[in-house]
């Protein structure tokens, strides 16, 4: 009998998810966004304000700061906007997402144009990290490109894979740091300054 019921339960759970599918026409994974954050309330703003689009389609789940300390108003601009902040480190901002997908962004880079689709598409088919392609407006020069952090186009990964890498890892940037990634044909206009 109990096996009948988780049955009758898994074919209700696969109508719904071919019911959605019909409407939206895709299986749309979500993702939680993670911005480790110290001092940042402008650069914070900035990369917010391109993430409404995500949670309008469905596609951001959530928004978690991870916030070092800040003195300026950068917890006022996160609960403002309605994030929710951590203040342990990266590991209990990636404990506490609710998705299988994490986007971590710096402070003051931002998604620019249509960005969705390629995320949306490379996490319906990929189990690999990925990252942004650098926005046209913001491709540095060769001398600069050498400077930049592991963490400046962003990181795109499975919640598995990043607390697995959690045991050498103590921020955002150490998670991105040699990473074999695929490159996304979404753009992002880099924090300024990197």
């Amino acid at each position: 009998m109990n096996i009948f019921l988780s049955n009758k339960t898994e074919q209700s759970k696969n109508i719904f998810a071919l019911a959605w599918n019909s409407v939206v026409g895709y299986a749309s994974p979500m993702l939680s966004v993670i911005i480790e954050t110290a001092n940042h309330e402008e650069g914070l703003a900035r990369t917010l304000s391109p993430l409404v689009g995500g949670l309008v389609e469905g596609v951001v789940r959530e928004v978690i700061v991870c916030d070092g300390g800040s003195a300026d108003a950068t917890l006022k601009v996160a609960e403002h906007a309605g994030c929710r902040v951590v203040s342990g480190g990266v590991a209990e901002a990636i404990r506490a997402a609710k998705s299988d997908w994490l986007l971590f962004l710096e402070p003051g880079a931002r998604p620019v144009g249509d960005w969705l689709d390629p995320l949306v598409g490379h996490m319906a088919r990929q189990t690999m990290p990925a990252q942004f392609s650098r926005s046209r407006e913001s491709r540095p020069r060769l001398f600069a490109r050498v400077f930049s952090t592991a963490l400046s186009t962003g990181l795109l990964i499975r919640k598995p894979q990043a607390l697995a890498r959690l045991k050498s890892a103590t921020s955002a940037e150490a998670l991105a740091r040699g990473l074999a990634v695929k490159r996304l044909t979404a753009e992002l206009a880099v924090a300024p300054g990197r």
